[in-house]
């Protein structure tokens, strides 16, 4: 209900409602405790629900790479959102305008790297969207009670999140009267909308593959390909463990969130990398090239087990070459969904090129999630 209702209107209301519960109520004394109980938070609720048409909702943007410079666009554009602040790493990038930094018309906000700055606009969300957390300004944040929806991983599913991330969040949210949600497109998106979509139509699941594929050149730099993802490099036998490890925090928590909706237990989450060599040489930019038999393609591979049998599994196939030394089944960048059981399905999502840059559009899968879900957390 609108916020501008009449106080007459909201006193119909209350008058129902109560009246609805009164008739189950035991006792006079008992039907009067329940009268101005529910009274003062249909109050509460008239007073502060969100104006669906009217509403604006005041946010900030926390880093501005791939993912929040698309995020950071789709707030400045969105009808019901305002920009009140802009948090950046890089020196560069301080004092610049945030339209600016997103390929938009100046909007006369300007980027800091001042927390207190942030905090001090009183945004009702910040979208926390850097590479790795630092605990102690998320938890800082939420204290000033200010709400967090982030595209980062240790956040997704409280049951297994990192001990010391989730009570020191959880104090903090209770201290500030605020509330820290997680979403994306991987994990999110591909891991917990479209299963339970498709599993909607099934009795018995037998098992839930999703691959995830991904053609690396297309939308990472050189720099990225060769010295953080490790492509080019000899196959030493072992998977990079800090990456398999990120990855398993990761879509442990998004899979058991699945299997949770789904009213599956996991007895146990394992996760295990591969690596396959280029068979030639391969191109990724001028003067910088996979040599052959040095790693060209990594697939990691996160399983929910159930009673000794894989339910759900999530495997990352990402790729430099298509030409392996191993016998990979790899598709367009893309996801494809296969489920096993009374009611088998095999679905690809593909992602058609439109005219922006295609990691300008990559970020937007991520970004408009979260973006999405401001209202319903504020």
């Amino acid at each position: 209900y609108s916020s501008a209702a009449s106080d007459v209107y909201k006193r119909q209301i209350i008058n129902y409602v109560v009246y609805k519960v009164q008739g189950l109520a035991p006792s006079k004394r008992r039907q009067q405790q329940l009268s101005k109980t529910i009274e003062r938070r249909i109050l509460m609720t008239l007073q502060y629900a969100p104006n669906e048409q009217n509403q604006v909702l005041r946010v900030a943007q926390w880093a501005t790479g791939k993912v929040g410079a698309r995020s950071l666009r789709a707030i400045i554009q969105h009808s019901q959102l305002e920009l009140v602040g802009l948090y950046v790493h890089s020196a560069n990038k301080t004092g610049k305008d945030a339209g600016e930094l997103c390929g938009l018309a100046p909007i006369g906000i300007k980027a800091t790297q001042s927390i207190d700055d942030i905090i001090t606009a009183k945004p009702d969300c910040l979208m926390y969207m850097q590479e790795g957390v630092v605990l102690d300004d998320v938890c800082k944040i939420l204290e000033s009670g200010i709400n967090i929806v982030t595209t980062r991983g240790e956040f997704f599913n409280p049951d297994f999140m990192d001990k010391t991330i989730l009570e020191r969040t959880s104090a903090a949210c209770l201290k500030g009267g605020s509330t820290i949600h997680a979403t994306g497109s991987s994990p999110g998106f591909i891991t917990e909308a479209i299963p339970l979509a498709l599993c909607s139509v099934s009795r018995r699941l037998d098992c839930l593959t999703i691959d995830e594929y991904a053609y690396i050149p297309e939308s990472c730099s050189p720099e990225m390909v060769f010295d953080v993802m490790g492509y080019g490099r000899q196959d030493s036998g072992e998977f990079d463990a800090n990456l398999l490890n990120h990855m398993s925090q990761c879509f442990e928590q998004s899979l058991s969130l699945t299997a949770k909706a789904l009213g599956l237990t996991l007895d146990r989450v394992e996760a295990f990398g591969e690596t396959a060599n280029a068979k030639e040489r391969v191109r990724i930019a001028e003067d910088a090239y996979i040599e052959a038999g040095t790693i060209a393609a990594q697939r990691i591979t996160v399983a929910g087990i159930r009673n000794d049998k894989t339910i759900l599994k999530f495997r990352a196939n990402w790729y430099c070459a298509t030409e392996l030394d191993s016998p990979w089944e790899l598709g367009e960048t893309g996801w494809r969904v296969n489920v096993e059981g009374d009611t088998p399905l095999d679905v690809t999502l593909r992602m058609p090129r439109n005219d922006e840059p295609v990691a300008e559009q990559m970020g937007g899968y991520t970004a408009h999630r979260a973006v999405n879900a401001i209202a319903s957390v504020c």
